[in-house]
């Protein structure tokens, strides 16, 4: 994580939509953004022991899509990471 990004205030516009977000994908999926919060960040735990990635822009979705062979439609986990480093894990291990 870079330090700046860490100081660096976040406007009200995209503090909101970034709580729409939430509030959206747990409504389609019938989960909590304290639970999506805290899938998020167990999954940013257990990438980042390997590789370096940006937690800030990282995205998570819960969606539902009719899977193969079954009646009814199943939530789908969609999360995007963008790595920043993939030569080395950093070095605060878990």
């Amino acid at each position: 994580m870079k330090l700046h990004r860490f100081f660096q205030k976040k406007s009200s516009g995209n503090i909101a939509r970034d709580r729409l977000k939430i509030l959206l994908i747990s409504d389609r999926v019938n989960c909590s953004p304290e639970m999506m919060n805290m899938i998020k960040n167990d999954i940013a735990g257990v990438i980042s022991r390997y590789m370096k990635i940006d937690e800030e822009s990282m995205e998570v979705q819960i969606t539902k899509k009719n899977n193969k062979g079954a009646a009814r439609k199943s939530p789908f986990l969609y999360v995007n990471i963008p790595i920043l480093d993939l030569s080395s894990a950093p070095h605060n291990k878990i």
